[in-house]
């Protein structure tokens, strides 16, 4: 998603959001992530305002106290940005790729069926199609990667053939660079 995306050119703007849409936007991340939970009024307390920042490619993003915490393609889930997810590892199911694929994965190719289902593939909860993801590799701690599959995990192992997941934010992408670590 953030392969050819440029921040300096594809912002068209930023507004603090009314209490009432914070408010409804907590209640989506709670629900779309119940990891949060324990941690939501820490990560964005509710005095403190949420600046929702518009960009060209229907992408809007969730910034607390000058930090991009999530963003939005169209009306889709809510993704959090891959320092979020290494700041709280377990706000995500997680799957696993071989060593093999953490080269093309950080080159932002989506997931093959294949490079989920090989002997250092890991896939150890049964996912729905359209759930998001950590991409975690093998023999690394972090994760490489924030996904959504396109089929369930059933099918994944079922087929064996196709896309998996979509790669939606990687590891050194233009979101990592710009925004994150700037």
């Amino acid at each position: 998603m953030f392969k050819k995306f440029s921040f300096s050119e594809n912002i068209a703007g930023q507004s603090q959001l009314k209490s009432s849409v914070q408010r409804g936007i907590r209640a989506k991340l709670q629900e779309q992530y119940p990891g949060l939970d324990s941690v939501m009024e820490e990560l964005m307390p509710k005095k403190t305002p949420i600046i929702q920042i518009k960009g060209h490619e229907h992408i809007s993003f969730l910034s607390v106290n000058g930090k991009i915490l999530f963003f939005q393609h169209f009306d889709g889930p809510y993704f959090p940005t891959l320092k979020l997810l290494h700041q709280y590892p377990d706000i995500l199911p997680k799957i696993q790729v071989d060593r093999g694929a953490i080269k093309f994965v950080l080159s932002g190719a989506n997931i093959m069926c294949p490079g989920l289902t090989s002997s250092g593939a890991r896939m150890d909860v049964d996912l729905p199609v359209g759930a998001v993801v950590a991409i975690m590799a093998e023999g690394k701690e972090t994760a490489l990667a924030i996904g959504q599959l396109t089929m369930s995990t059933e099918d994944i192992r079922k087929k064996n053939k196709g896309i998996g997941c979509d790669n939606i934010h990687y590891l050194m992408d233009t979101l990592w660079k710009e925004i994150v670590h700037p």
